[in-house]
């Protein structure tokens, strides 16, 4: 024990004790007091098929595909296409040395493609996550507490 729970704090001068404020029990605060953390609105990126004109460009899009909740299809320069889901980059300092890894729905593999063969980027899948926030996750629970339904368990919705 560190002596922090009798009020000594060991980052304060010897002599010194910090002071311990009792918070009021939870169900006393009224709720417009609460901290609350602000949400974000996403992009909706389904569908976009941005244009890759710079290196800066091209690293931003890449950026927002591996942020991205869908799979995306990448069209090589040689004509081929890939589609699946963009889990990993690798950034290095040229576009060479740059690399995407896909996992792919119809298999095992999860090929690398350097950023220097990609003349494409299609955010072709479904956002899974899409409208599924803490704050849409909430109002549908008050709206069923609000029609007197009890036991609620609000389940995720199925991917496919």
């Amino acid at each position: 024990m560190s002596g922090r729970e009798h009020g000594h704090d060991p980052l304060l001068p010897h002599g010194v004790q910090a002071v311990v404020v009792p918070l009021p029990p939870a169900h006393q605060v009224p709720s417009d007091d609460l901290e609350v953390v602000p949400g974000f609105e996403r992009e909706n990126l389904q569908g976009w098929i941005p244009q890759l004109a710079t290196e800066a460009d091209f690293r931003a899009v890449i950026e927002k595909a591996f942020d991205y909740r869908g799979d995306v299809t990448i069209t090589r320069k040689d004509g081929s296409e890939i589609t699946g889901y963009l889990f990993d980059r690798r950034i290095g300092s040229t576009l060479e040395t740059s690399v995407v890894r896909l996992m792919l729905a119809t298999s095992n593999e999860r090929p690398a493609i350097p950023y220097s063969e990609i003349a494409a980027i299609s955010f072709t899948g479904r956002d899974t996550a899409a409208g599924k926030s803490y704050e849409a996750w909430v109002k549908k629970y008050w709206e069923k507490r609000a029609k007197g339904e009890k036991n609620i368990s609000l389940e995720p919705e199925a991917l496919e």
